[in-house]
């Protein structure tokens, strides 16, 4: 059995604002091309919004990848959760910064379009640049 632990929001962390902010061409690197968005939410529902506003802009419902973690507050419980979209451990990076920088109500998502060149363990570097660019902007 996995364990459980239980994380208390104690009314100190950052939380967005606005529902959806779209930062573009954030990092380049061997053709791959990074954006990170950010919005407010606070449950299933919201997440499922705020991705498909993302995925109506045409090229990021055609990017590679979409990876994103959210942390969400209910009756003073931090839940969170993540997706890689096939980016294997970029859900993981995001939702230990979003831990690390105690920010709540959010859902960062890191688009990556592949360049044709593998960038091994840097694209985990560029995973936390573009999370820290965002957390930057949550005021």
């Amino acid at each position: 059995m996995p364990k459980q632990s239980t994380q208390f929001d104690f009314g100190n962390s950052r939380k967005p604002t606005a529902s959806f902010v779209l930062h573009e061409k954030i990092i380049e690197d061997r053709g791959s091309k990074y954006s990170v968005s950010y919005g407010y939410v606070t449950g299933k529902e919201d997440i499922k919004e705020f991705l498909k506003t993302l995925k109506s802009k045409k090229k990021y419902a055609k990017a590679t990848h979409n990876s994103w973690a959210a942390r969400l507050t209910h009756n003073g419980a931090v839940y969170e959760t993540k997706n890689d979209d096939g980016e294997i451990g970029a859900g993981m990076v995001i939702l230990r910064i979003m831990q690390k920088e105690d920010i709540t109500d959010c859902i960062i998502c890191v688009t990556r379009w592949f360049g044709g060149t593998k960038l091994m363990y840097d694209r985990f570097k560029h995973l936390q640049t573009s999370t820290i660019h965002a957390i930057e902007q949550i005021i």
